[in-house]
């Protein structure tokens, strides 16, 4: 099954210029949805985590599920604010200005095998921060896994760990 078939394309969206990759027709499809999971299932059982990590918001779509499916935990990447009780966090640069990412507090142990998911890999910015949080907090990150890479922006070489990805747009 090709899934790009599956991926819906959004000129101008969220602002002019931007060109967006938008996974509901994806998860509207029930046959493109388990080819995806399975797909992703695939790619980071290898790396034996103990917990996936979503990063907010369309990442815990995609890392709530495949966690059921391979049998571990599941957490969730948050900005700023969004989670209760005790948190860390990390602060991370943008294009222009920063930004936030933060976990609760006891959300992964020392040593703890981690994926990191996210729908989407575009420059990769949130997802090295999401790394480096989990790094800080004692986590082995032994990966990272997306839907949709654009691989023309190069995200994956600001991480320096294994990327799976199922879809890629070079342009």
């Amino acid at each position: 099954m090709n899934l790009k078939d599956h991926i819906r394309q959004v000129p101008d969206f969220p602002t002019p210029g931007i060109l967006f990759y938008d996974i509901s027709t994806l998860l509207a499809n029930a046959d493109a949805w388990q080819v995806t999971m399975g797909r992703l299932a695939n790619a980071v059982m290898g790396q034996q985590p103990d917990l996936l990590v979503g990063i907010e918001s369309r990442g815990f779509l995609v890392a709530a599920p495949l966690s059921l499916k391979l049998g571990c935990g599941f957490v969730m990447a948050r900005k700023k604010g969004k989670l209760p009780g005790k948190t860390v966090r990390y602060e991370y640069d943008l294009e222009y200005g920063t930004d936030v990412i933060e976990l609760q507090e006891d959300a992964v142990r020392p040593g703890q095998r981690v994926v990191v998911l996210d729908d989407l890999l575009a420059t990769g910015g949130t997802m090295a921060a999401t790394v480096a949080l989990l790094r800080r907090m004692g986590a082995e990150v032994t990966g990272a896994a997306c839907i949709i890479e654009l691989s023309f922006l190069e995200g994956r070489k600001r991480l320096d760990i294994p990327v799976s990805s199922i879809i890629s747009y070079d342009e």
